[in-house]
């Protein structure tokens, strides 16, 4: 029942509000560009990015350079037809200032005169670009002509267009915009992110020139991306390090005016499916309808050729798609129609479209099936590799089983949840594990947890690096295997995230090298046999601090150096304990500065970047030691201050 007693505040006619132009988008930014952190903040680039993007689509561009500029702003220019200069007669005003300037407006609502195929569909890119800007500035190169425009303070202020003649036979658009710092959380633009969106653009548009400047003080850069043999060049980058079965086996093809391709490569020296999907150039993280497609079609071929070669007799089961997708590494990239283009959402992170899904299935089916048909050796080798990952998967079920059974047929029987103190709550949505590094750690974890729905798992030692390890030799592995039956769900493509016993799985490990080890080797098994859990940000990083700072009537802790050196200031009679591991702190200590919600600081894991992680993972925890110190070297800032020591500024007794 509503307070009654409550101040009602007022609400007639004066209390309807119509934000005009492009108010909207900067009241409510994460409509349009899903947020308005780094994420968001990136998201401007690919709209106008995109923009470009389709004027190569239709045939019309094969150019694209982007600029940092020295200010941190962005300059996006392309060799494309130009942006029509003329008068709109809808609302007599110049085309581009249509465009730019107002919401669902642009050339792919025509299907007649305007884009056949386009990474776009609401028409509100290129608006809401403006719209988030402090300055938004178009240069329009066509029919001889030359268009300047400028817009500030979100395009509330428009300066008068200039049109000057040219004798330059050249076309295209110039958009060059400074983000407005009121509408985000941060303004400093990333080059590596920039870079790779850059780059797989590349790999998709065969012989599409893509240049990347970085022109600001100390991180100058320039890179030039260009690609002959499309996704097939992409699909070996990213299995160049997980011995391919075979050479990426290339399907194309037409189906009801979809446009489809598709690269694919199985590698036995990995477990889990990598499928990059594409839609118009646009990256679709969240799948869709064509991602379903090419799992349908797949599974139908694979099972068909397996019971041609007698691999599956007449009385067995088809293999499961999960298993025949095991190791395979799939980039789809399809052009659809914009009469057909339905996206869910601004930010087109998945692609609604039925008529992808036969499209996709009809063509993967049928060129899967000839592969197969035509390369003996290598079906062979993917079949078997899939009748491995039943078999697999067949043991993580009865593994599951028999803990919820209560059976006593494990290999350590007494011990199948290893040492877990479990919450009270049965409520998974509101329930945490914390898998604890060591024994000591976890007994005071345990003390100062809040029973009622923190979990507590301690962990001893370094648990396997399941990167290398076989299924078999995994499930021998009594931390994984206690870890596996504690959140539920089974693992590996058997995994359900919906049956997770806790909607957080905090990490808490000392603040030292082999902490970092043990965060990474748990990260490395989530990722590969539990990656759902990361994907719905359900895994976390604990960050206890590394100081413990003590007067006569205070304590303090800090978690930096930096810290430490502030809270310290002019202070004197300071005592600093260093914590050397969690075992040093008692169950108040690490409650209040670790494990209370409200004052605890937690690092959430994703995955920005599904290639990228999957390069990163190979190389960090494979064989080869040269890849991973040349990684290392270039990915971690090893930070020493010289000039400050705790030895030299006070003493610790």
């Amino acid at each position: 029942m509503a307070d009654t007693t409550k101040k009602v505040r007022k609400y007639d006619d004066s209390s309807i509000k119509v934000l005009e132009g492009l108010e909207a988008v900067r009241v409510r930014p994460g409509m349009y560009i899903g947020s308005n952190d780094s994420r968001g903040l990136h998201h401007l680039v690919w709209e106008i990015v995109d923009n470009a993007i389709d004027e190569v689509l239709n045939g019309c561009c094969n150019e694209i350079n982007v600029t940092i500029e020295p200010d941190n702003s962005i300059t996006v220019q392309d060799n494309g037809r130009g942006i029509p200069i003329g008068m709109n007669k809808d609302l007599n005003r110049p085309s581009p200032e249509v465009i730019f300037n107002t919401l669902h407006a642009g050339g792919k609502f025509d299907e007649d005169g305007g884009y056949k195929t386009s990474g776009g569909l609401h028409g509100v890119g290129s608006s809401v670009v403006n719209a988030l800007s402090s300055l938004f500035e178009v240069v329009i190169q066509r029919e001889g002509k030359i268009y300047r425009q400028r817009y500030l303070k979100g395009g509330k202020k428009i300066e008068k267009p200039t049109i000057e003649s040219s004798s330059s036979k050249k076309t295209g658009t110039f958009i060059h915009f400074v983000p407005d710092s009121t509408c985000f959380s941060t303004t400093i633009f990333d080059y590596k992110t920039i870079s790779q969106r850059l780059k797989e653009s590349a790999y998709l548009i065969k012989g599409l020139k893509i240049t990347l400047e970085d022109k600001r003080d100390n991180l100058e850069q320039l890179e030039e991306f260009q690609f002959q043999n499309g996704i097939v060049e992409f699909t070996q980058t990213l299995t160049k390090d997980k011995e391919p079965l075979h050479d990426p086996a290339f399907f194309d093809g037409d189906y009801n005016g979809i446009h489809v391709e598709i690269a694919l490569q199985y590698c036995d020296k990995s477990y889990n499916e990598t499928i990059l999907s594409y839609v118009n150039n646009i990256r679709t993280r969240d799948g869709g309808t064509h991602e379903v497609g090419f799992k349908t079609g797949l599974t139908r071929a694979f099972n068909e050729h397996a019971r041609i070669i007698n691999a599956l007799k007449d009385k067995d089961p088809n293999l499961d798609g999960s298993d025949i997708r095991e190791g395979v590494t799939a980039i789809i990239s399809c052009m659809v129609p914009e009469k057909f283009l339905q996206f869910e959402g601004q930010t087109k992170g998945k692609l609604g479209t039925p008529e992808a899904k036969a499209a996709l299935e009809q063509i993967t089916y049928d060129q899967m099936k000839s592969f197969m048909a035509e390369n003996g050796k290598i079906s062979d080798l993917i079949v078997n590799k899939a009748l491995r990952a039943s078999k697999a998967r067949e043991a993580s079920r009865k593994v599951r089983d028999e803990v919820r059974l209560g059976k006593e047929k494990a290999s350590k029987p007494s011990n199948l949840l290893g040492k877990l103190t479990p919450a009270q709550y049965k409520n998974p949505s509101k329930n945490e594990l914390f898998l604890v590094e060591g024994d000591s750690a976890g007994g005071s974890a345990k003390q100062g947890r809040d029973r009622t729905f923190q979990a507590i798992l301690p962990l001893r030692g370094k648990v396997l690096n399941t990167c290398k390890a076989k299924v078999e030799e995994m499930l021998k592995n009594e931390e994984i295997v206690s870890i596996i039956n504690s959140i539920g769900g089974g693992f590996g493509s058997d995994f359900d995230v919906k049956k997770s016993n806790y909607n957080k799985v905090i990490i808490m490990t000392d603040a030292d090298t082999d902490g970092a080890h043990i965060q990474t080797l748990l990260l490395t098994f989530f990722f590969r046999f539990m990656k759902p859990l990361i994907e719905n940000g359900m895994v976390y990083i604990a960050t206890p601090p590394l100081y413990k700072i003590q007067t006569k009537s205070n304590v303090e802790y800090a978690w930096t150096d930096e810290e430490l050196r502030e809270k310290i200031g002019a202070q004197k009679n300071v005592t600093i304990q260093r914590y050397k591991g969690l075992g040093e702190m008692n169950a108040e200590q690490l409650w209040e500065t670790t494990m209370e919600p409200g004052k605890r600081s937690l690092i959430k894991v994703n995955i920005e970047d599904l290639g990228e992680a999957e390069r990163s993972m190979e190389i960090l925890m494979g064989d080869d030691v040269d890849k991973r110190r040349d990684w290392i070297e270039n990915n971690v800032i090893f930070d020493v201050d010289d000039n400050f020591t705790l030895e030299e500024a006070y003493s610790d007794e």
